[in-house]
């Protein structure tokens, strides 16, 4: 992916340009006094609309997943064993 580095009065000058080569696939960093600050980059979508239960099936959640954790695991998540 081409990436152009732009300083921001650049850009501002010639924002609509430079969203039409983004959504075109181009990244471009704006830079303030040479610093880069922000990047410009074009918007993924999904392929398809997400629908829900797709993993209906596939997974299985113990009865037990939200219990509390035994003392000695407890203590390894905490840094304490």
């Amino acid at each position: 992916m081409q990436q152009t580095v732009l300083n921001l009065s650049e850009a501002k000058t010639s924002l609509s340009k430079l969203v039409d080569r983004a959504a075109a696939g181009e990244e471009i960093v704006i830079a303030k006094a040479g610093r880069p600050l922000a990047k410009l980059v074009p918007l993924r979508t999904p392929n398809r609309p997400r629908s829900p239960g797709g993993w209906q099936g596939k997974v299985r959640i113990s009865e037990d997943f939200d219990a509390p954790l035994p003392a000695d695991m407890l203590d390894a998540f905490e840094g304490k064993a």
